[in-house]
């Protein structure tokens, strides 16, 4: 097979690239490109890859799934260091279907082979409600109810509705035990998952929650590798080094971590060969990834577009911003668990996968959906620093930076809650300041200290606003 303009053949199975699709034993929902570098990645390396499939599903765009389908689920990894790229066609992805393939989805979770299920489906796509719980006021949660609880293989459109319809036809089949893997951003995952997955049970079925006790073991995993948006250069690349087309090859930093807590009762690849850290707890892991690198990522993504930088390397660069980083760690430091001397070696590694120039993280990009990312990745160590009595300085700025994009500076509001927390911009910028504070808790909101500090924060990015 070629491309249309038959200047090199198409990446594919059969024209003798990778390997041998293995079969199916593991189900993905979130067929992006974090996914694809991260946990297909560390399948691929797996010494027993060759008996661990995945059948991964989109999300909302079935693109991925169209551009992938052609390749029989083959993609170039294109790892970016400081000083070249390295070029790896990946191959643990044997199959790859749009999100609406309903049929599909619920056969792989009907089958006893199937393992295993991970999800990358963004913070934004567990539907939570401000108690953690499933937010049942949502009119997509209400339609899933009802499709479910007319007809146990209706189509449905959210991801505990995906999960839920995957129990019930597994349940039907008598297929056994299966583990479930959330591989999202988002403090202590698995239990999260699994609360918003049992109250959808409880409004569908509350009969399959005896079955599911028993069947389904939730995991918990801490995430780490940064991995930008496939751009033409990629493809240029893949094309000049490989001598194949590839529609989607994945750019990403030659550093990844993936640490997993949880029982696998119907088996997993041999993941801790392939480098991954097998816990039993994972919090400390998780704390010291999502507010050292995923809240130092979001800091940069508000003041750094504010000021005009279009990406991570650019922003770090900026000695205004780098200084407020350095301030942000410093607090979030004083409150992780994990040796000091780990801490230190994951901020000096931080720092070198930020200014690496060959990454090109776009501060937009990270800028999405920050109403589920400010309140894990930087209202922690907020809260722990005023317990402490201390003001915190650095993450007033996170605060601040994001008070101002939702005044539209910087990067575009993209976000789940776009809406609503658009609201909060409006007025004053102190009056932005209070609404923004209530919304990440009242209690912040009637603290004086802090609130002069984000509104202080708030006024100097504004200042500075688009002048690097």
């Amino acid at each position: 097979m070629s491309t249309p303009t038959g200047t090199a053949p198409v990446l594919s199975r059969a024209g003798g690239h990778g390997r041998p699709a293995a079969p199916v034993r593991i189900v993905h929902l979130g067929l992006g490109n974090f996914f694809r570098a991260h946990q297909a990645w560390y399948t691929d390396h797996a010494p027993d890859a060759d008996a661990w499939g995945i059948a991964a599903f989109t999300g909302r765009s079935a693109a991925a799934a169209e551009a992938l389908a052609p390749q029989d689920g083959l993609y170039t990894l294109v790892t970016r260091a400081a000083d070249g790229d390295s070029f790896e066609v990946v191959s643990s992805v044997s199959a790859v279907h749009a999100a609406t393939d309903h049929e599909a989805w619920l056969g792989y979770w009907a089958a006893p082979e199937t393992a295993v299920v991970t999800l990358t489906v963004t913070e934004a796509g567990y539907l939570r409600a401000d108690d953690g719980g499933l937010d049942v006021t949502r009119d997509d949660v209400r339609a899933d109810v009802s499709a479910l609880g007319g007809d146990p293989r209706a189509v449905v459109a959210t991801t505990p509705g995906r999960i839920v319809a995957g129990y019930l036809a597994r349940r039907a089949a008598g297929a056994g035990p299966i583990a479930v893997l959330p591989c999202d951003n988002l403090p202590e995952n698995g239990p999260a998952l699994q609360r918003v997955v049992d109250d959808l049970i409880d409004a569908v079925d509350p009969s399959l929650a005896a079955w599911a006790e028993e069947n389904v073991a939730f995991g918990t995993t801490m995430v780490d590798r940064i991995t930008p948006a496939t751009t033409d250069e990629n493809r240029d690349a893949v094309r000049a080094a490989l001598g194949v087309e590839d529609a989607s090859p994945v750019p990403t930093e030659p550093f990844s971590e993936w640490v997993v807590a949880g029982r696998f009762p119907n088996g997993r690849p041999a993941w801790e060969a392939a480098g991954v850290t097998l816990v039993d707890d994972v919090l400390p892991f998780e704390q010291r990834k999502l507010w050292l690198l995923n809240g130092a990522h979001s800091l940069l993504a508000y003041a750094g577009s504010a000021r005009g930088h279009e990406t991570v390397a650019d922003a770090v660069a900026d000695p205004v911003l780098r200084r407020w980083v350095e301030d942000w760690w410093d607090e979030a430091a004083r409150h992780l668990t994990l040796p000091a001397e780990d801490v230190a070696d994951y901020r000096h590694a931080l720092v070198e996968r930020f200014t690496n120039p060959r990454i090109r993280h776009v501060l937009a990009q990270i800028a999405g959906d920050g109403s589920q990312k400010i309140g894990v990745r930087i209202v922690p160590t907020l809260r722990a620093e005023l317990a402490a009595g201390r003001v915190p300085t650095g993450a007033a700025r996170a605060v601040a930076a994001w008070t101002c994009h939702l005044r539209g500076l910087g990067a575009p509001v993209k976000d789940a809650r776009a809406d609503h927390v658009r609201a909060l911009g409006q007025g004053s910028l102190a009056e932005s300041v209070d609404a923004v504070l209530g919304f990440l808790g009242a209690d912040l909101a009637g603290d004086d200290g802090l609130r002069a500090a984000v509104l202080a924060a708030a006024e100097e990015l504004t200042a500075g606003a688009d002048r690097p």
